[in-house]
């Protein structure tokens, strides 16, 4: 009898101890007490996996217990590369799923429309999750947009798809151009749009001011931008104060006071819009606009349009205490 009853308490027992196995290694709650952050790399296995999750100390057992326990209950999936983390008490089988299946961390960073390089350069050196420097790159190779990288990737690496998204969108919208826009080259595109891009927040008005320039220069009438005067002083960064009379009177390539036609180069990186906008600008017989005082601005055919559209915005700085 007691034979009989240690054959059929063997099994139980062999049961229990995989039951709790099963639970303590894989299926219970881990030992991380805080979540912990999981970098994996492209083509990494799970073997791989399992020694890097190991020397976290993310499972309880070792890596060799990981890797059994992955190929008799997790599913035959790859995991994926990406910044992963892993939130406290997380269990060996949840950790395998999320790496096959969630959702790495995304990081995003966001380059403004109209953002100078010197600023682009800066704010890719003021992110720590990555690596190595860059140096300012060439103005207005950068497009503007939201990229996201991986944590530990290197600053080059982000910009270059930042330079080759710009490039890109080149080629796509180059093709497009309409009959009326008046640059001849996707170069001398950009350096229009980076002045369009900075002349205007209101994108309503991005195709008549790109309209306005283009008339001129097709009469070969100097430009009169500001930012353009403003950019070899700060290189784009805000100036701070009101334009000097030798600013204006500078001879830098970039003056479009003092020469007719467009600067030597862009002014800012412009973004998808301000580049269409050159390439498709509106019908427009305007060759002046000034400010409106709402953030817009006011368009004359004529010098005498314009100079009554000046004195109108003068008062309405003197009477904002501006003048």
């Amino acid at each position: 009898m007691k034979r009989l009853w240690l054959l059929l308490a063997l099994p139980l027992l062999l049961l229990i101890a995989i039951g709790s196995a099963y639970w303590l290694l894989w299926a219970g709650s881990g030992p991380i007490s805080q979540p912990v952050t999981l970098i994996v790399d492209q083509g990494a296995s799970i073997a791989k996996v399992a020694d890097q999750l190991e020397d976290a100390h993310a499972i309880r057992g070792n890596a060799t217990t990981f890797r059994a326990f992955a190929r008799l209950f997790g599913a035959h999936a790859p995991v994926q590369s990406g910044e992963f983390l892993l939130p406290a008490g997380s269990s060996p089988e949840a950790i395998l799923y999320q790496l096959q299946f969630g959702r790495p961390v995304q990081r995003m960073v966001t380059i403004p429309e109209g953002m100078p390089s010197v600023l682009v350069q800066e704010r890719l050196m003021a992110i720590p999750f990555l690596t190595g420097a860059v140096d300012v790159p060439p103005e207005g190779s950068v497009l503007p947009d939201t990229y996201s990288y991986r944590r530990g990737e290197t600053r080059a690496a982000v910009l270059g798809r930042m330079q080759n998204a710009m490039r890109a969108t080149l080629a796509r919208l180059w093709p497009r151009r309409t009959p009326a826009t008046a640059v001849v080259s996707p170069e001398a595109a950009v350096i229009l749009a980076s002045i369009v891009e900075k002349e205007t927040g209101k994108a309503s008005e991005r195709r008549l001011i790109a309209g306005v320039y283009g008339n001129r220069l097709r009469r070969g009438m100097p430009l009169q931008a500001d930012p353009t005067v403003i950019y070899p002083v700060t290189h784009g960064r805000p100036l701070g104060r009101r334009i000097l009379e030798s600013e204006l009177q500078a001879n830098n390539g970039y003056n479009t006071y003092r020469s007719p036609g467009l600067p030597i180069g862009p002014i800012a990186n412009p973004g998808r819009a301000s580049i269409a906008a050159v390439l498709d600008p509106a019908p427009t017989n305007a060759l002046y606009f000034v400010a409106d005082g709402t953030g817009g601005h006011v368009f004359a055919d004529t010098l005498q349009q314009h100079q009554a559209n000046v004195a109108r915005w003068y008062a309405i700085r003197r009477a904002r205490g501006q003048m």
